[in-house]
């Protein structure tokens, strides 16, 4: 089959690789007819992810068409039209049944790697580095799902691709970080980065009562898009985001702020933002934690900070001073995607969003190099990208 595949920074490439094969009772293979680059992909495209190992096959938004099964799966059968969430879970485990899918036990066959850096090990995820499981990812036209009884959700008749495919990640990840806020009526919220992840955040900020919601970024085409959406725009390039957000809020901070951009954080974007990027390129730093530190400045005393920008190690200079003297809360995960699926198809069903307004290019594996490059340099107005294999 095809696939595309990682051979060092910013070297993928559109290559033929074996087929997937049932391994597990439980397994499912599926024809993928949809699939996405990610923003947490160019964390991988800029090599700064930990042990990714060449040729390991990308990608961790896919859904697809049941082709086959193991002979444990009762859930599925040959010909089910399938989204598969990027977090693999047991279903079983001590973390799984209480609804913290992203925390399983079972699903990295490696855990070793992952509690050297971090103390304990997160569930396995598709195409995402061999501390998390070293699965083979869904930028393919097969791929294998261990848990595949636990995993998909079935797509209901008369829904596109496009209408579900951001429910494997970035829809549920949006709304995790709207959700974590525990929004009450007249808040305001203010979302730093507005790439795919944000966006769907904005519009669940508002589908779960935001009154306001404030939108960070630089790129025209990204601020456009969240002004679409009833958000009320920020450039950081062009004001003092602290300034403007306490101006906004009559001095009292935003009651959550959210982090949608995470580890690589614009370095033009002010002196600390360059530090941390001078840390990075000379290891003395792993993470360029900006962002996170201008969240907690800019959040009102006992408001909550939301993380779902991926960071990877150690962060440097965080005002924890500032967060808990003013009592803040911090709410961060990998999502448990299951845990939000059968909420979120139902919000999709009753047309409360359609979330491929984020769709702005689309092509084939083929075309899957060149768009990874046109993702990062954020070419062409490119806010999301979807492949069809």
């Amino acid at each position: 089959m095809k696939a595309l595949t990682w051979h060092g920074k910013h070297d993928i490439r559109c290559e033929s690789v074996p087929d997937p094969q049932i391994e597990e009772g439980r397994d499912a293979i599926i024809k993928v007819t949809a699939c996405a680059i990610c923003g947490s992909d160019l964390h991988l495209y800029n090599g700064i992810m930990p042990d990714m190992h060449s040729g390991d096959i990308m990608g961790h938004e896919t859904m697809g068409e049941v082709v086959e099964v193991g002979k444990d799966n009762k859930k599925l059968k040959v010909g089910d039209r399938v989204v598969v969430p990027f977090t693999i879970s047991c279903g079983e485990c001590f973390f799984c049944k209480r609804g913290f899918f992203s925390g399983c036990e079972r699903s990295n066959p490696d855990p070793s790697k992952a509690k050297k850096l971090w103390g304990g090990s997160p569930a396995g995820l598709f195409g995402y580095t061999h501390l998390l499981g070293g699965y083979s990812g869904g930028q393919a036209e097969y791929l294998r799902v261990p848990y595949a009884d636990v995993g998909p959700i079935k797509v209901p008749e008369g829904l596109t691709d496009e209408q579900v495919l951001f429910l494997s990640d970035i829809f549920p990840t949006g709304y995790m970080a709207a959700d974590f806020c525990n929004i009450q009526p007249g808040d305001t919220i203010a979302i730093w980065g507005c790439g795919p992840v944000g966006q769907m955040a904005i519009k669940s900020a508002f589908i779960l009562g935001a009154e306001r919601v404030i939108a960070i970024d630089t790129v025209p085409e990204r601020l456009a898009l969240a002004e679409r959406s009833g958000a009320i725009t920020l450039d950081y390039m062009d004001k003092d985001i602290y300034d403007r957000i306490m101006e906004l809020t009559n001095g009292r901070g935003a009651d959550a702020c959210i982090d949608a951009v995470g580890t690589e954080s614009d370095p033009s974007a002010s002196w600390d933002a360059r530090l941390d990027r001078i840390k990075v390129a000379t290891f003395m730093g792993t993470d360029r934690p900006h962002v996170l530190r201008q969240a907690i400045h800019c959040c009102r005393n006992f408001g909550t900070v939301s993380i779902v920008g991926v960071y990877g190690g150690f962060l440097d200079k965080i005002p924890m001073g500032s967060a808990i003297n003013r009592g803040l809360t911090f709410k961060m995960a990998q999502t448990p995607v299951q845990h939000y699926l059968p909420i979120l198809m139902d919000r999709i069903q009753n047309g409360e969003i359609d979330p491929s307004f984020i769709i702005t290019h689309t092509g084939s594996l083929e075309d899957g190099p060149d768009l990874y490059k046109t993702f990062l340099e954020k070419k062409d107005g490119c806010i999301k990208v979807v492949l069809k294999p």
